[in-house]
């Protein structure tokens, strides 16, 4: 989403038109989340997907046809099977596609985009909002938790019912497509070695912010963390005066030794954090506690720790490991969003 918002601005910045294209609904499903979007200029399809095949084809073509007549609209597609599937969707026989009209140059859009860019830098829990009322022309806005409203002004009862899952409201004869945009929260891996080079790239593709900790130089170089937001180096046993954990926020502890492990726990049980996973075997974490129990720390702190930490799918590689946490990290944000 941060990719086609920027390149949707650019776009309108080069006095170029464009579509936005948006699975907003379908028939005894719901919407694919990620992805549910693409960019349509002159020249094709610039960014995102709609999940490919039939659907995704045409309605590259119908986008075409937007640019030329100028004016937003749904379409109803009636789906067979294998359209279905590519879709994403769990069930049902149609799906509504949303393509909306963006003129060159359009400022209160370039705004937005701007907008966007800085929601993703800091992180910042938002919705973006679609107005798709048949023949109103469309309109982009964004609810953010601290800055409220933008780009458009937006009911109150749209305002309470955003959640983490994308969904169609109307009210009072307007109808809005509603979908996150910016999850909070971030993943904060202390160390840098292999097993964080695996992480990292993995948990991206799956919306995660990543943030990686080492106190060596050579293991906080960016590229070798391909998709991280940050790298800091940093002194274990002062994390707080590096980054602030919230209660949106993931720790994964992998650093190179149990003294820097049983350090960044400490810091760790100090935050918010709603999931501290570590590295390592039953023994080893016995010391880690035995040591930490004399720093004042108790069972009930402990009970917040998830070690060893991912899914246990037998993973022995660096890599396994780092799929067995995401799938764990996946399954902890998924269990959050139910209870919020």
């Amino acid at each position: 989403m941060r990719e086609l918002f920027s390149q949707l601005g650019q776009n309108l910045k080069n006095n170029k038109d464009a579509v936005l294209v948006t699975v907003v609904a379908s028939s005894g499903s719901t919407p694919r989340g990620a992805g549910a979007r693409m960019l349509v200029t002159e020249a094709g399809r610039l960014c995102g997907t709609i999940g490919g095949g039939a659907v995704e084809y045409k309605s590259e073509k119908m986008a075409q046809e937007v640019l030329q007549k100028k004016s937003s609209y749904t379409e109803h597609f009636r789906l067979y099977r294998n359209e279905i599937e590519d879709l994403g969707m769990i069930c049902g026989g149609s799906v509504d596609v949303y393509f909306q009209y963006i003129p060159a140059g359009d400022k209160k859009v370039i705004s937005l985009t701007e907008t966007v860019e800085q929601l993703f830098k800091e992180g910042e829990q938002s919705w973006l909002i679609t107005e798709i009322t048949e023949g109103a022309g469309g309109a982009l806005g964004i609810y953010g938790k601290r800055r409220g409203a933008v780009g458009m002004e937006l009911p109150e009862e749209v305002i309470n019912s955003l959640d983490n899952r994308p969904k169609v409201l109307t009210i009072n004869g307007k109808t809005y497509y509603c979908e996150l945009l910016v999850r909070a929260g971030r993943v904060y891996i202390c160390g840098g070695g292999h097993v964080a080079q695996e992480l990292v790239p993995v948990l991206a593709r799956v919306n995660f912010r990543c943030v990686v900790l080492d106190d060596r130089p050579d293991f906080v170089r960016p590229e070798l963390f391909p998709g991280v937001e940050e790298t800091h180096l940093v002194d274990f046993a002062r994390l707080n005066e590096y980054v602030t954990i919230t209660e949106d926020d993931y720790v994964c502890i992998m650093t190179r030794g149990h003294a820097n492990d049983r350090l960044a726990q400490a810091q760790a049980l100090k935050t918010p954090a709603c999931y501290i996973g570590v590295i390592g075997s039953a023994k080893k974490m016995a010391g880690v506690f035995a040591a930490l129990r004399k720093e004042g720390f108790t069972d009930e702190d402990f009970k917040r720790i998830t070690t060893p930490i991912g899914l246990d799918i037998s993973a022995e590689t660096p890599a396994e490991i780092a799929v067995s946490i995401a799938a764990q990290l996946i399954k902890k944000r998924a269990e959050l969003a139910a209870i919020k």
